[in-house]
């Protein structure tokens, strides 16, 4: 397994940018793909966006065009880079690591998970 842990979670306004860190550490980190999902209050976790090793990227329909993520194979670190943000994107963050092939999106594909930061967007 690898072990990883977000950061860069706030208070924001609507309109705002933020960016998720989620610093890895363990099994080779490049080999992999690296997912972000998130958890609203009183809702399911969901998938927000995923870069495989080889730099495919794919996004929910709710945050493509406004989200980005990308990944620095020497820090060992993915990102989330999150534009225009709106208060329907209050949520707690989560980076997952994911030995699968293919552009996984499902939560069963990952094995690896963080603990989560909060991102609050306010109107």
């Amino acid at each position: 397994q690898v072990q990883l842990v977000e950061s860069g979670g706030g208070l924001v306004q609507a309109g705002d940018s933020l960016r998720l860190s989620c610093a890895a550490s363990g099994r080779t980190f490049s080999s992999g793909a690296m997912g972000w999902f998130r958890q609203a209050p009183r809702k399911e976790r969901e998938f927000v966006g995923v870069i495989t090793w080889d730099i495919i990227t794919y996004y929910s329909a709710s945050v493509k065009g406004r989200f980005t993520v990308s990944r620095d194979n020497d820090r060992n670190t993915v990102y989330l880079q999150m534009n225009s943000l709106k208060p329907e994107d209050t949520a707690i963050y989560y980076c997952a690591a994911s030995r699968q092939g293919g552009v996984p999106r499902r939560e069963i594909e990952y094995d690896s998970w963080g603990q989560g930061t909060q991102v609050t967007v306010s109107s």
